[in-house]
């Protein structure tokens, strides 16, 4: 019989080694829990592994060792059905991130509380993003949530494993309490209509416009106000130009500050010393391929004049070479 709360990891020679992972709700977890973590694990010549979901598993466990683990650990069983809500993916969002455009971790922490270990048709991942970037893979999630300067967009039906799937954008601009009322008019209408079945595979029996017909239909007939429906989009595309940004920058142009970071780096490639020294290392960063300069140097505090100048010392003796 399984031990109550574990997952069989592996079987070799016959012996079997169990996991155990405790929620921990946005993956934040207090210095004195993850102390507590380690001597527990070290106590049963456990592993710690940081998942995908943002947990942390203890794994390589004997099954007579799994009752005293949870009791030293102080928690109850992290118990859940087959099919439910496995998860609430939270980046940092406006509270820790200096991209941030919304509140994820306020928005991923309520939802956590209100859907994880729910029962559901299939099992069910939510993310949430608070910019475009989305770190937390919103638009592969069951259920996906992208802050932008306008609120949050909401997208329905992603995954990923074998048959990877984009979510479809199913509203954008909301606000916080709207947001949670589309969730929960999502749920609602998944739990009642769909079969053994994810949202991306339900929404694709039934088409998305009748998923989303019906589904906003709802909600504004519980006395909200009414969504206008979102038309069926590619993910989101990485950050815009700024207007009067360059479109394309080529050999021997100067570099501005209207310059694409991207485009810098494409076209002056020695110039990313430079860049990295003014401490813009994530170089590789999705916004860079549509990112001006002077944003960026906003962004981390830096002069855009001093990066600008540096920049074409560089740039100008690349030429010269």
């Amino acid at each position: 019989m399984l031990p109550q709360g574990a997952n069989l990891q592996k079987i070799r020679d016959g012996k079997r080694t169990y996991a155990v992972t405790p929620h921990l709700p946005g993956g934040f977890v207090k210095p004195e829990t993850l102390e507590k973590y380690t001597r527990v694990a070290r106590e049963y010549g456990g592993t710690l592994k940081l998942t995908s979901a943002q947990r942390i598993m203890i794994t390589g466990l004997k099954a007579e060792d799994i009752d005293n683990v949870w009791a030293e650990l102080g928690m109850q069983p992290a118990m859940g059905f087959a099919n439910c809500v496995r998860s609430v993916k939270v980046c940092p969002g406006i509270a820790f991130c200096k991209r941030g455009k919304q509140d994820s971790v306020k928005l991923g922490l309520e939802l956590d509380r209100r859907y994880i270990k729910k029962e559901m048709p299939s099992r069910l991942k939510m993310g949430v993003s608070g910019c475009p970037n989305s770190c937390a893979e919103a638009i592969i999630k069951d259920i996906g949530v992208i802050g932008t300067d306008d609120g949050w967009d909401v997208y329905v039906g992603g995954s990923a494993g074998a048959h990877p799937r984009l979510g479809d954008k199913l509203a954008a601009g909301l606000g916080y309490d709207d947001t949670l009322r589309l969730i929960d008019t999502v749920v609602a209408y998944y739990r009642e209509n769909a079969d053994i079945e994810r949202i991306g595979q339900f929404i694709d029996r039934i088409g998305f416009a009748k998923f989303c017909a019906d589904v906003l239909a709802r909600f504004a007939a519980a006395g909200e106000e009414a969504i206008p429906a979102a038309p069926a989009t590619e993910p989101p595309a990485p950050t815009a130009k700024l207007p009067g940004s360059d479109s394309g920058l080529k050999p021997g142009d100067p570099i501005t500050a209207g310059s694409i970071i991207a485009d810098i780096i494409r076209v002056y490639p020695d110039t990313i010393p430079v860049l990295r020294g003014f401490g813009m290392g994530c170089l590789g960063c999705p916004s860079a391929t549509g990112e001006a300069l002077e944003k960026a140097a906003g962004i981390h505090g830096l002069s855009a004049y001093e990066l600008v100048q540096e920049l074409n010392k560089v740039a100008i003796r690349s030429e010269r070479q």
